[in-house]
């Protein structure tokens, strides 16, 4: 027998979960997990009606549980709904009413017990980028690469140190961590506590940041992304003397649906190579997602590198080239493809004009 419980979010959140049980289903075709997965129960309106129905009835076990977390944190389903209804927001508060119950799938539960462990390794890697040209611990600006960037991506975080202190002047690196991977696991104590360090770190510094996840997670500190900071100094960038074959961009999902900024890494792309980019099959407002966000390469693994792999494939399919994108997890996820893939703000960097 399933255990019964009651999630205290119904409340808050009735009214998104029941717009999602009694709908025809429009956002089944938009998400990256049910298409990987062909069941009903993993299409946004599945997994917000089992929401709703374990809200309602406090019914639910493992498995009613585990659908919280196939979900990549896209937004691209809310596009598709005629409400524009949150179910990223919602699945996330779900998952946290889960994990308060003891319920979350065993992967996430291990890696919530190792958030301290994570912290340290952020805080480290921060530490080994701080004598960078660039970098100094008087700056009037600060800048947050984000922990995909620190960690695994070095040398792109290095791009973006040179990006943010050739058109702002010297930049002070923060070592703290924006909260938005422990959002999306289902502790959001933990995600708070780490912005208020961010926040107590930050003091009246002006904050811009390298990846776009981050900056949608502090939205009331008014972040300044790199890409807007690139945009802003738009003749401050040239043609690459060698450029790549072909430039395809890919929107990624925090800077496209969760910012707004769908032009701004085009018209750069375009300073940059000459011409404008190519584009995948599906662009903008409905581009698809890598798999790589929400928690999804630890919940599903199989169905997030299912869905790279399928990004992959369709950038093949349309001619390959160089894909472009602007998010640390994309970049990573979709390099283990084999695919050719590099960070828009490490080719602004290569772009500048009198950089140094």
């Amino acid at each position: 027998m399933p255990a019964s419980h009651s999630l205290p979010m119904l409340d808050e959140r009735k009214d998104e979960l029941s717009k999602c049980a009694y709908c025809p289903k429009l956002c089944r075709a938009t998400c990256v997990v049910s298409e990987q997965q062909p069941r009903e129960a993993l299409t946004p309106w599945g997994k917000m009606t089992s929401a709703y129905g374990a809200a309602a009835t406090g019914r639910l076990d493992a498995e009613t549980a585990e659908l919280a977390w196939g979900c990549s944190n896209c937004f691209r389903c809310r596009e598709a709904c005629d409400h524009k209804n949150p179910v990223t927001q919602t699945l996330n508060d779900a998952r946290a009413a889960y994990v308060a119950l003891g319920q979350a799938p065993a992967a996430i539960t291990a890696l919530l017990e190792r958030e301290a462990v994570i912290h340290g390794e952020q805080l480290a890697a921060v530490r080994r980028l701080g004598h960078e040209r660039g970098v100094t611990r008087r700056a009037s600006s600060a800048l947050l690469l984000g922990c995909r960037y620190a960690q695994a991506l070095p040398n792109d975080a290095r791009a973006g140190i040179r990006l943010a202190s050739a058109l702002s002047g010297p930049v002070r690196l923060l070592s703290g961590c924006c909260g938005a991977w422990q959002r999306a696991a289902g502790d959001p104590a933990a995600a708070r506590a780490r912005r208020d360090e961010l926040r107590a770190e930050l003091g009246d510094a002006r904050l811009l940041v390298q990846d776009p996840r981050c900056a949608l997670e502090l939205a009331e500190l008014a972040p300044l992304t790199l890409v807007e900071l690139a945009a802003r100094h738009a003749s401050r960038f040239a043609a690459l003397p060698e450029p790549a074959t072909q430039f395809r961009y890919h929107d990624s999902c925090a800077l496209g649906r969760g910012l707004g900024l769908y032009d701004e890494p085009r018209q750069l792309l375009e300073r940059l190579s000459g011409s404008a980019p190519r584009e995948l099959e599906t662009v903008r407002q409905l581009a698809r997602c890598s798999g790589a966000g929400g928690m999804l390469p630890v919940s599903m693994p199989e169905v997030a590198e299912a869905a790279a792999q399928r990004l992959a494939r369709e950038h093949g399919r349309l001619g390959g080239g160089t894909l472009v994108t602007s998010c640390a997890s994309s970049t990573s996820w979709m390099r283990r493809t084999g695919a050719e893939v590099v960070d828009l703000v490490t080719l602004l960097a290569k772009g500048l004009v009198d950089d140094g």
